[in-house]
């Protein structure tokens, strides 16, 4: 690590001033010198992620030999090695698929022509104010001789891409609404009609494109630094180090946040194998009857539609603590010593914590920082928020009528050839994956757990399994992971780093990274299977 040393003299740079208050090594200082005749840029973000340190990522190419060939060839290939790739590198096995599956959506031989691809990748991402995945398909969609008119807004693009934004909004927020006469107007449209393969491309990549987003915010994907939002010209002034010290992860800042949030974790990982361990017995010892895990099923999913997001949980109690704090300035004080006492850690009294501190905590970085790309979709207030109301309910899709093994993967592969198999084998990657591990414990079967993920995911969209008890989700899910899932799938530009230190406080980085997977397929499934149900319906 370079020293860090103050800067005495005032440096100009073309747009700024460096004063004795900034700290920069010898190195920055130099470049920095009006001399140079340059202004450089500097990343915004600490590497990849907001959430993972930068020292973690970078680690693991260095250890593993597979990661390293990944990412080789996907430079070769693609002239680039996002920040994704670069966080999906803890799972080599994954990202290979991924990237064999997304090359071939975006590259290949398909039914649409390379910029449809890219704008509709657009679309899907803008939905969810994703900009780093609209930002990155703006370039490619320009590289592949898109028209640059269509990126001024919606309504210049063509007609035909026009017509895809209703199906694009209900997939991205309300998938069981889709019904055979949406699929009827796409396809029978007089001037700007579709194929059948046509529609099944874009259907994917929808799917895609929206899942990949709840990835993207779930993990705090960083712009990289030639992109938009990813650098800035204004020079470093944080504590005594320098930015190329904390980009490289060498300020013991996010050691100390972390050690303060797993302090009185320990029993956690214990206390969620116990659950596992009973549950097991319990199923050894009895079965529960269909009614029952009906009734289970259905619970689970009414709670699941009244579990808050983060966004609106954070509305209610900020509002509550900016009255509270000014009618009763005197006890803020005492409610703070309240919370740090032990047994007061949970995930919510930390959030109290937050709200109620005298100094406030604001400071930290909260939600993603996004870019307006609303011209890129329609109706920019329609969101699943305004569907998780009491007194409505999502209408339940048994999984044995519509599978993705027995139906949706043969219409997939006879309308778009081979991409069903690619894709049926990205998710079997992603719910089959494990290492066998949790946190510091070896030889542990998780697949109990990766079930009880994927099936919760799948409950909040209203499918059912027959076949799965619905009450080990209460067993194995906390309501802090609940309410994670939930922003990160139906609301993934609301998710926070909060949220993301909150739940599994002892587990690794690549642990949770392996979480945001199962969540991101089973999202995708879930859309997909309502979409192609539609396009099976109305082809029957």
């Amino acid at each position: 690590m370079r020293h860090s040393t103050s800067s005495r003299k005032a440096v100009d740079n073309s747009s700024v001033t460096v004063s004795g208050l900034f700290k920069m090594c010898a190195h920055c200082e130099r470049l920095c010198k009006k001399e140079i005749g340059v202004r450089i840029p500097r990343p915004l973000g600490q590497g990849p992620s907001r959430f993972i340190p930068e020292t973690k990522i970078l680690q693991v190419s260095k250890v593993d030999s597979k990661t390293q060939v990944i990412f080789e060839d996907t430079f070769s290939t693609l002239g680039r090695l996002d920040n994704i790739s670069l966080v999906m590198g803890f799972h080599p096995q994954y990202l290979e698929s991924f990237l064999k599956t997304q090359h071939y959506l975006l590259q290949m031989d398909g039914p649409l022509p390379l910029d449809h691809r890219h704008y509709i990748g657009i679309m899907a991402a803008a939905r969810h104010q994703c900009s780093y995945l609209v930002n990155l398909h703006v370039d490619d969609f320009l590289q592949v001789g898109g028209n640059p008119k269509w990126l001024n807004g919606l309504e210049g693009a063509p007609q035909k891409l026009q017509s895809l934004g209703e199906l694009n909004k209900i997939l991205a927020h309300r998938p069981w609404l889709i019904t055979k006469e949406h699929i009827e107007q796409l396809l029978k449209a007089e001037d700007h009609s579709w194929s059948l393969a046509e529609l099944i491309h874009a259907v994917v990549l929808l799917t895609h494109y929206h899942s990949l987003a709840s990835f993207t915010f779930g993990c705090g994907i960083n712009p990289e630094i030639h992109c938009e939002g990813g650098h800035t010209f204004r020079p470093p002034s944080v504590s005594n180090y320098c930015v190329c010290d904390l980009a490289n992860g060498n300020s013991s800042l996010d050691e100390m946040q972390i050690n303060q949030l797993v302090t009185d974790a320990s029993c956690e990982v214990e206390a969620l194998m116990e659950k596992m361990k009973q549950l097991q017995e319990c199923r050894d010892e009895e079965e529960a009857s269909q009614e029952e895990m009906t009734t289970r099923f259905e619970r689970e999913k009414t709670e699941s539609m009244l579990v808050a997001s983060t966004g609106k949980l954070k509305e209610y109690i900020f509002g509550f603590g900016i009255l509270f704090k000014s009618v009763f300035p005197n006890l803020c004080g005492v409610m703070t010593q309240v919370f740090q006492m032990p047994g007061c850690v949970s995930s919510t009294n930390r959030f109290l914590l937050h709200e109620f501190s005298p100094i406030s905590l604001r400071e930290e970085e909260e939600s993603a920082p996004t870019r307006d790309v609303s011209r890129h979709f329609e109706d920019p207030s329609y969101g699943y928020k305004d569907f998780s109301r009491r007194g409505e309910h999502v209408p339940t899709f048994r999984a044995q009528d519509y599978t993705w093994e027995d139906h949706g993967y043969s219409l997939v592969n006879r309308l778009y050839p081979d991409f069903g198999q690619l894709l049926d084998e990205k998710f079997q990657i992603a719910y089959n994956l494990t290492y066998n591990t949790m946190a510091m414990h070896r030889d542990v079967d998780t697949s109990m757990l990766r079930r009880a993920i994927w099936n919760y995911i799948h409950c909040m969209f209203g499918i059912r399994y027959d076949d799965y008890d619905y009450g080990e989700i209460n067993q194995l899910l906390d309501r802090s992971f609940k309410v994670y899932i939930k922003t990160m799938v139906c609301s993934p530009e609301k998710t926070t780093k909060r949220m993301y230190d909150s739940f599994w406080r002892q587990f690794e980085h690549s642990e949770k990274v392996h979480v945001n997977l199962l969540l991101m397929e089973a999202r995708m499934q879930a859309e997909l299977l309502y979409a192609l149900r539609a396009i099976t319906r109305y082809m029957t």
